[in-house]
């Protein structure tokens, strides 16, 4: 980890770097960023929303997720505050917004999270890994003081999200509340919790530094909680097979996988439904020993955009 970038902004950006199959939880992403982060616009009888945020990248990730998801024009610009102050703020502006606020179910003046977007542990996740974009905060790994927390401006509001951990199966985290100051704030301190957090909000790889950080710092056996992260990461690799392997039968149904007009991809769409459970690296393998060619894991990963890209168009 470089030193003049926070841990949590790494975890932020790797949140926001990921991709989105699941659209309920990406919904559910949105829905949570934008009542916490994000403030209402009126103009021309029209209300609109602006988010705000200091990192680029999460800015990108809003502006393009709301533009894909719902085919509107959001705009994307940024401001500095001052010269002495170097810190960059991105906004991120949709002037007619109803319809989304309606279909995120975001309401400003309630304190309740929406069953019709909160309904499921996949749902569940994406909703707290909202959270925690819009006020979140994690301290060093490094550090001895493990603390985690998402900061709210309404204790109804905070509440309700508190309740949401209790309700992801198998999950081990127990949040308080404190008041401090103005805000509400969500948190917890038990480094096994943090580290069950990351991996719940889809922050694998800054899970595995948390708890690498901790093992050299604390110079205790941390296998248990390595295991939960190395299982984290097959149920990724088997769910990610099991979606890939559904998307090549629907093209296969379809359009027909000898259609595609990439020889490499009708051969890694065979070694696909023959190996669901494969990671890229194995298919990458095996598409190498195939072709007689070297593959890599990004071209692996190209190819198999290019086929969900197909399938999305043959399954409308």
């Amino acid at each position: 980890m470089e030193n003049n970038i926070s841990f949590a902004r790494l975890v932020k950006e790797e949140i926001a770097l990921n991709e989105y199959y699941s659209i309920p939880r990406l919904k559910a992403i949105l829905s949570a960023y934008i009542k916490i982060s994000s403030s209402v616009t009126f103009k021309n009888k029209k209300t609109g929303i602006l988010i705000r945020s200091e990192n680029a990248k999460i800015a990108k990730f809003f502006y393009e997720n709301i533009n894909k998801l719902y085919n509107v024009k959001a705009h994307i610009e940024y401001e500095k505050k001052s010269k002495l102050n170097r810190c960059t703020t991105y906004l991120v502006t949709l002037d007619d917004a109803e319809d989304i606020l309606s279909d995120l179910n975001v309401s400003f003046l309630e304190g309740k999270i929406p069953h019709e977007i909160v309904y499921d542990d996949d749902t569940i996740s994406g909703y707290l890994a909202g959270a925690f974009l819009a006020s979140g905060s994690i301290n060093s790994p490094k550090t001895s003081n493990y603390h985690l927390e998402i900061a709210l401006s309404f204790e109804n509001y905070a509440k309700w999200l508190s309740k949401l951990f209790a309700k992801y199966k198998n999950s081990n985290i127990e949040p308080k509340i404190i008041k401090r100051r103005d805000k509400y704030v969500i948190y917890f301190k038990k480094g096994d919790q943090i580290s069950s957090f990351l991996v719940m909000i889809g922050a694998v790889n800054s899970a595995m530094e948390f708890e690498d950080a901790r093992m050299s710092r604390d110079l205790i056996n941390n296998s248990n909680r390595l295991v939960n992260i190395d299982t984290a990461n097959m149920s990724k690799i088997v769910k990610t097979g099991s979606r890939q392997k559904k998307e090549i039968l629907v093209i296969d149904k379809r359009l027909g996988i000898n259609n595609l007009k990439n020889v490499k991809a009708i051969k890694l769409a065979r070694l696909r439904l023959e190996n669901e459970s494969a990671s890229l690296d194995d298919l990458a393998s095996l598409l190498s020993e195939e072709m007689d060619t070297p593959i890599t894991k990004s071209n692996i990963n190209h190819l198999f955009r290019y086929m969900h890209e197909v399938y999305l168009k043959v399954s409308k």
